[in-house]
């Protein structure tokens, strides 16, 4: 019996003692009014403190097919010329998803401020708390996850240097898939930085892992040509991206 079949036993085990209904291990989220939708996966919680609580984690990145709702407004029924209240991104520079294919693969190319700006949306629609993994929550599930490998990681000795569908290699240990490599995946830093964790594409295997981690310079949006630059989207980020999280119970 593996560590984390013990955890979630004892989590269950914790629950039916207090009288309460323990989390779903795996949930559906179709999102309202579309037949797109997404799965999140329960991360056990550490042991004791100062460890994170259980919660749930995207098992894949957020791929296109649920970003485009949200920034091409389908979730929207109105009038030609009619206008919503939700801010949406703005036309980017360039193709954000650089041509390397878009239905099934990881949404890319994409800020801080708008992944947060989509969890927010994103928790309207489905009236659950989406976010960002804080960085503590990614560690914690990079760790439960099991080292990167080749199976189950895009990265530069088999990527050809460019993105592939979300979920085309094998799951890890917790049932996530492209936690390493394939894009790396904005988390909520303690200081508030600009932060991916788990490497990408273009990086190699053994860069790979639960360590990987990077703050974002100005290299990431060097082509902009825009006074000041986009806080919607990375003109040179093709290799970040976003996973998201939720609090098990909210």
């Amino acid at each position: 019996m593996t560590h984390l079949r013990l955890l979630l036993l004892a989590m269950c085990g914790a629950a039916v003692a207090q009288g309460t209904a323990s989390p779903p291990t795996t949930y559906r989220e179709t999102l309202p009014g579309t037949l797109v939708s997404f799965e999140m996966v329960l991360v056990p919680g550490a042991p004791g403190p100062p460890g994170p609580a259980p919660f749930y984690l995207g098992r894949t990145e957020v791929t296109w097919d649920l970003y485009d709702v949200f920034t091409l407004g389908l979730d929207v029924k109105r009038p030609a010329g009619g206008a919503d209240a939700v801010a949406r991104p703005s036309k980017p520079y360039g193709a954000p998803d650089y041509g390397w294919g878009h239905a099934g693969y990881p949404a890319i190319s994409i800020a801080r401020e708008a992944a947060d700006a989509f969890a927010s949306w994103l928790s309207k629609k489905t009236g659950k708390l989406y976010r960002l993994p804080t960085e503590a929550e990614w560690q914690h599930a990079a760790r439960a996850a099991g080292p990167p490998a080749d199976a189950n990681s895009w990265h530069s000795g088999n990527s050809i240097r460019r993105t592939h569908p979300a979920a085309s290699r094998t799951p890890d240990a917790l049932g996530l898939f492209d936690l390493y490599g394939n894009v790396a995946e904005w988390v909520d830093a303690p200081d508030g930085a600009r932060v991916t964790r788990g490497g990408s594409y273009r990086d190699s295997l053994d860069m790979l892992g639960p360590g990987a981690r990077e703050v974002q310079d100005d290299s990431w949006n060097e082509r902009d040509p825009q006074l000041p630059k986009s806080q919607w989207w990375l003109s040179d980020g093709p290799f970040v991206g976003f996973r998201l999280a939720r609090s098990a119970g909210l």
